[in-house]
């Protein structure tokens, strides 16, 4: 459900930022606004982070091979991370750029462009249209994310998304809403005032926001490339799936890790009742893997090793599993 409804967002959302770059990129050129070029290299770059998301998608869907024998579930993290990376270089440093270019411009004494144009309502009418053409796309991506959220808020629900996509989507979706505004702002007081300076204003408020969502992005999916557990609800369900089972007096040690949004790698060392012959071990270790895979789907690839537990011996520390994100 999660890969279904993170696709129709990054569709939804490719579908309007292509829309809304090319009449970013018209209404600049008639008026030559920084804010509405800014915002025009920010759908681009909105746009091209859609395109990879979907590929990382489609990469990720390959088989397991010799050299990658648990599978290129771990794509869609790093295209994710890719990202964040197009976001901070492509239009966060661009608009601040662009900013610092336009002051220096103002400083020399140049005429502002957009005070001079003719065409000056377009931005307006075409930011308006932009808001309206985002927040659509926002509402997918709220849409589809409430079918996994639950009850988490959404601080919370972004921080421990396994699945990549929904939480850059809805990332970028609400950056572009709130860049939309500061570039409304920074025309809107231009025209105003018949003071350039609000233009600058607007085009830097916009490159730091998208440098505080690159960043954002770039660490929730930094966590997500070098390996997260479970989530603690996953590996309760595992837990009570080994105590559970027939055959098995405790678990000695477990580690679980994600090797992809919907792929689960679990390895547990587990106590079996004392027994005579290999056959009773083996039949135990079938059913407990039996019992794992119908509690918890997700999971991929299991390795059990089985012991005899003995009281006298007392392991090194086991980490315990996270009740929240680390990241």
């Amino acid at each position: 459900m999660s890969a279904e409804g993170g696709t129709r967002a990054v569709i939804a959302a490719l579908l309007a930022n292509a829309f809304i770059a090319v009449t970013k990129f018209a209404a600049w050129a008639l008026t030559g606004a920084s804010s509405m070029l800014a915002e025009a290299i920010h759908s681009v770059a909105d746009s091209g982070n859609q395109v990879l998301l979907l590929v990382g998608g489609r990469r990720s869907k390959r088989g397991a091979t010799a050299e990658h024998p648990f599978g290129y579930g771990r794509e869609r993290y790093v295209f994710g991370f890719i990202v964040s990376v197009v976001l901070f270089s492509v239009g966060g440093l661009f608009a601040l750029y662009e900013a610092y270019h336009k002051w220096h411009e103002l400083a020399e004494g140049h005429p502002d462009e957009l005070l001079e144009s003719r065409w000056w309502w377009v931005p307006i009418v075409i930011l308006v249209a932009a808001i309206i053409a985002e927040s659509f796309s926002f509402r997918t991506a709220i849409r589809e994310s409430n079918k996994t959220r639950g009850k988490q808020r959404w601080s919370k629900y972004i921080r421990a998304a396994k699945a990549p996509e929904l939480p850059v989507i809805l990332l970028e979706d609400f950056a572009a809403l709130i860049g939309l505004i500061f570039a409304l702002f920074g025309v809107g007081m231009t025209l105003l005032t018949h003071n350039g300076i609000f233009d600058v204003i607007g085009t830097a408020m916009i490159g730091l926001l998208l440098v505080a969502v690159a960043i954002t992005l770039a660490v929730e999916t930094k966590s997500l490339l070098l390996g997260e557990a479970a989530s603690p609800e996953a590996v309760g369900r595992i837990e009570q799936a080994l105590t559970n089972t027939p055959g098995i007096e405790r678990i000695i040690h477990m580690k679980t890790l994600h090797l992809g949004p919907e792929e689960v790698l679990v390895a547990a060392k587990i106590a079996v009742v004392p027994c005579d012959t290999a056959l009773e071990v083996t039949e135990t270790i079938d059913r407990a893997e039996s019992n794992i895979r119908e509690a918890e789907p997700m999971v991929t690839a299991l390795y059990l090793e089985p012991d005899i537990y003995d009281p006298k011996y007392v392991p090194a520390e086991r980490p315990e599993q996270p009740t929240a994100p680390s990241h």
